[in-house]
Order: C-alpha cells, then structure tokens, then sequence
C-alpha cells in the first residue's frame, strides 16, 4: 500500500506525456498588472496561449510554487521583495531546485489620498508612530494611543488615522515594515532598552497597530484604490503604478518632502522604493511550452527598457546593464 501510495505522489507532482501548453503564474498584486502586459504582448505576438496570471500576494504566490514541480504547480511567482531562505527552504523540501530570479524594474510604496482632500506631507517617523503596535510614551513603551493625525504632531490634519493597507502575506506589507517602519524605529531610546538584540527589535519595529486604525484590505490593491475614492478621510498604501492609473481622482503624499513621482521613484530620491521580481522554476523550462520564450518577452527591451510597454505602464525600468545580464540569463536557462 505504501509503494502504491508513493506511486501516486509521485504521478501527481510529475509531467503528464504532453506538456502543459499553457503558463501559470501567480504572486505579487503590484507586479500583476505588469506580468498581465507581458501575458498579453505574448499571447498576441506569438503562436503559443496566453498565460494565466493570479494576483495571490507574494507570500502566497511562493507557497503555491514552491509546493512541488509538475503540470498542477506554477511556473513563476511575481514577487515585490526577494524570496527568502526560509521559502527556498521549502521549495527544496518539494523538489523545487532550480529556482531563477530575474529582478525586472523599480517601483514605489506610496500613501495616497483623495483629491478631493489636502494632500499629506509626512516623515517616515510620522507614518511610524500613526501605524506602529507599540509606540514610545513619555519615555516607555505603550500600546498605540495615537487616534487622530493632530495626535503626533498638532501641524498635521485633525482628521482620525484611517489607513487601508495590504495584509500580512503581501510583499508589499513586507516592503512597507522593513523600509519605513523598520527605519524610523530601529534607533529609537525606548525600543533599544526594551529589545537588546537587534533582530528582536526588528521584528517587533515590524508590528502594525490592529485596532482599528490600519484596515487590512486583501492582496488587490484597486479595492484600496476604490476605497479611497469612496472615503476622502482615509489613506491607502500600494504600489506607484496604481496612484498613477488613478492620477486624475487620487494623490500621493509627499515623505519627507518628497513627492512619489515617476521621475523622483527613478532617481531614488523618494524614500519609500523597493525592487520588483519574477522567480522561474528551472524545473518547467522544456516542459511548459513557451516559458522560456515568455521570460525572454519579459525582459526584453519592447518590454523593459524606458521606453518599454512596462514603463508606459508605471514601471521603473532597469538599467540597461541590468536589463542586459537579463537578457543573458534568460538565455542560459
């Protein structure tokens, strides 16, 4: 029974005699609308079958392809943050080896609004004690008493701090922690006597206040963006191209002085910018028909130079060297 058993497993996870004609990729909300370009480009400038692109989040979409090799198995993961090694770790454990990050282009975090309100202009600091679990009062730690913008600093709004954010398994939310919850807290007096051991206090920089404040809004991030439209007193945290999709009804918020714009998000000069990703499971190539020739779309210059359909699209392209070890690497696969 066990031999039979293991047969089975094994038939499961494994190629049937024709390979899938069709790519499955899933992961990353603020790299879908960009893949789902890509996926579209090739379907209609070549002979094979458009892929099919799901927006799971990028702690999903690793789960769902590191959960084995074969046909019922995804053949890319969209990420908005590295794989880590506890996922390559898992990816091992099913047979998923080969593993092949292609970084594909920049992007921005932005806190947006509605137009039809002032537009905010907040320090990376601000954001952290309106989104922080624990937050320094009179000189100790404390649950997050913080309920309106004029709370943290009389200058700001008088408005309650309500923000719609991605949840816990969102590349995004992983992103948003380590770049600026991470950064305006690490050094803080309270925080380093209370966590002596620098990774304890990371982890705990990371916490995101759950009572009420900030509003868990799932992986898509236009349900934020329709939020938004609807709720002139709250803000939202998503991607740059989706603030620039939606320019004409909402507004991004300066940090730091700094406005999220394409050119500014290019430059790094905006504070909150981070890097996107697509991982390729090496186990797939020659077994799903057109994966390799879908890559070598993606990384293309059509596709990923500044002039680029990705660009056109809110992408912040690569460099061209970065663009060209790519399109080496695509090759090599």
């Amino acid at each position: 029974m066990k031999k039979i058993l293991l047969s089975l497993a094994v038939l499961t996870m494994s190629f049937s005699a024709s390979a899938r004609d069709q790519i499955r990729i899933v992961g990353s909300s603020t790299v879908y609308p960009f893949a789902t370009v890509v996926a579209e480009e090739f379907g209609t400038k070549t002979d094979f079958r458009t892929p099919i692109v799901e927006s799971t989040g990028t702690g999903g979409g690793f789960k769902l392809f590191c959960s084995g090799v074969g046909e019922k198995t995804p053949d890319i993961s969209n990420a908005s943050r590295e794989i880590k090694q506890s996922e390559i770790e898992f990816c091992a454990t099913n047979g998923v080896k080969s593993i092949n990050e292609f970084k594909i282009g920049y992007d921005g975090i932005v806190l947006a609004n509605s137009k039809n309100s002032k537009e905010y202009d907040l320090t990376e600091k601000q954001v952290f004690l309106a989104l922080a679990k624990y937050v320094p009062v009179k000189g100790r730690l404390e649950l997050n008493p913080y309920k309106k913008w004029s709370d943290i600093d009389s200058k700001l709004a008088d408005k309650k701090i309500e923000v719609y954010g991605p949840p816990p398994t969102s590349g995004t939310r992983d992103a948003f922690v380590e770049i600026v919850m991470e950064k305006a807290c690490v050094d803080l007096p309270e925080f380093k006597a209370a966590y002596s051991d620098d990774d304890t206090r990371k982890k705990e920089c990371h916490q995101i206040r759950e009572d009420g404040e900030y509003i868990e809004s799932g992986e898509n991030d236009n349900l934020i963006v329709q939020k938004l439209k609807n709720n002139e007193n709250a803000l939202g945290i998503f991607g740059y191209s989706f603030l620039e999709e939606n320019q004409d009804e909402l507004q991004g918020s300066k940090i730091d002085g700094i406005t999220p714009t394409f050119e500014e998000i290019a430059a790094a000069k905006y504070p909150i910018s981070r890097s996107l990703y697509i991982y390729v499971k090496g186990e797939h190539i020659g077994k799903v028909l057109g994966l390799k020739e879908f890559v070598t779309e993606f990384v293309s210059d059509d596709a990923a130079s500044d002039e680029g359909y990705l660009a056109m699209k809110g992408m912040i392209s690569l460099t061209e060297d970065e663009r060209k070890k790519n399109q080496e690497k695509v090759g090599k696969l």
